[in-house]
């Protein structure tokens, strides 16, 4: 997916969309084309197969010609794109296979009963900078279950009831997949390093290395 993405403004997307809710097909195509490449990469993000994710951007575009008019701006319209992206994703895992929980591995375990701090709270651990194609790389190595909760908190900002509903899990065990997401991307990441490699410094990092196809 080689085009370079149009660059949408909220003001611009706030008309597009308008025009596309009232079948205005050119509205379409321009919100298709402003979107198409972030899509496309968070789709390859979370399925790895760069075949499957232009498929699943297709059929994401699909499900937003047939689902625009639910669209009613409590969100920015590419918060919502994003979520249905997701959603288009997580029902294709859902098809290919069981819902993946790995067995803890001894360090894992030692530092997830450590009551340092509440699941689901601000990792104060994971603080800094790594490079985007590191942390690109050590998100395409997590677990599906790892790497989904990863995504959706991390890089598109849900809450956990949100993913909750969307992974159709409990709370707690959304909270319990990002910690052990988090932990895994430490340990991968300081296997590249050789040391205790920090994982990101703020959200707009992950979001940056998972949206960006630079």
């Amino acid at each position: 997916m080689e085009e370079k993405q149009a660059v949408a403004t909220p003001s611009s997307s706030s008309d597009l969309v308008a025009r596309a809710q009232a079948g205005d097909e050119s509205a379409f195509e321009a919100l298709f084309h402003a979107h198409n490449r972030r899509v496309y990469y968070l789709c390859l993000r979370m399925i790895g197969n760069p075949a499957d994710a232009e498929e699943l951007t297709q059929e994401t575009f699909l499900r937003v010609f047939r689902k625009i008019h639910t669209f009613r701006g409590e969100s920015a319209f590419s918060t919502w794109l994003h979520r249905l992206a997701v959603n288009t994703v997580l029902m294709r895992l859902r098809r290919k296979m069981p819902t993946e929980i790995p067995a803890d591995d001894t360090e894992e375990a030692e530092e997830f009963d450590r009551p340092a701090r509440e699941f689901g709270a601000p990792d104060t651990v994971l603080l800094g900078v790594v490079d985007r194609v590191s942390l690109d790389k050590a998100i395409a190595e997590l677990p599906h279950g790892y790497r989904r909760a990863f995504i959706l908190h991390d890089v598109l900002g849900c809450e956990h009831h949100e993913i909750a509903e969307i992974e159709g899990c409990s709370i707690g065990n959304s909270k319990s997949q990002l910690h052990k997401a988090r932990l895994r991307l430490r340990k991968l990441l300081s296997r590249g390093t050789g040391k205790n490699a920090p994982i990101m410094k703020s959200r707009s990092m992950a979001a940056c290395a998972i949206s960006s196809g630079d």
